[in-house]
């Protein structure tokens, strides 16, 4: 499995050769570096979460980006990587990595900008014409939605390229101005879609 992913290994972290960790579902879950750097750059503000973390290549861009930045994973083995390789990056002293299940931390969180990378379900949802955001774990992506958006006020949500629309519009209800979609190109081929809720949708920092 993971040879298959060997070759995307700098698209995935630039420094990748200084010593860079994975676990085996890092390899199909991180986010790509370009795309990373590109969601920081929106996202810039005082105090950012990254809510599932993995082995941390949103936290780094987060983190050169604002001024701290808040990574959970329930994987005590994720963030031990993250914080790894938030070294590499030198960056490890703006973030506090947090062994925890977001949704049970959430109540106790504040933060000016979240941003949701939750697991996709891995590979396989690619196998589908239209992903649905129910099958989104470990909850669902009502659920992981509404319990964001009582954390911030601004939410960033990273999804499969083919994820429904409709559904991403029904959560836009509470904010003003509701949602902007963005595709997520590396090297010309759609890789995802990002969708930004609240005023970091407004423009482009």
């Amino acid at each position: 499995q993971t040879a298959k992913y060997w070759w995307q290994r700098y698209s995935l972290f630039s420094k990748f050769d200084e010593g860079i960790k994975m676990d085996e579902e890092g390899w199909f879950s991180v986010t790509p570096e370009v795309i990373a750097k590109h969601q920081a750059m929106r996202c810039s503000s005082p105090v950012v979460i990254d809510a599932f973390a993995g082995v941390g290549g949103n936290t780094i861009q987060f983190a050169l980006r604002s001024e701290h930045v808040i990574a959970i994973d329930k994987d005590p083995m994720k963030i031990a990587y993250a914080r790894h390789n938030a070294e590499i990056y030198g960056v490890s002293h703006r973030i506090d990595f947090v062994v925890g299940d977001f949704f049970q931390l959430a109540p106790s969180l504040k933060a000016d900008v979240i941003f949701l990378s939750p697991p996709w379900g891995g590979p396989e949802y690619l196998k589908d014409t239209s992903y649905d955001i129910s099958m989104l774990q470990p909850k669902d992506g009502f659920t992981l939605f509404n319990t964001a958006q009582r954390v911030a006020s601004n939410i960033a949500f990273y999804l499969p390229r083919n994820v429904d629309l409709e559904q991403l519009k029904e959560l836009s209800c509470l904010f003003d101005p509701p949602v902007e979609f963005e595709k997520n190109f590396v090297n010309d081929k759609l890789k995802a879609i990002t969708v930004y809720y609240g005023e970091i949708c407004q423009h482009d920092r």
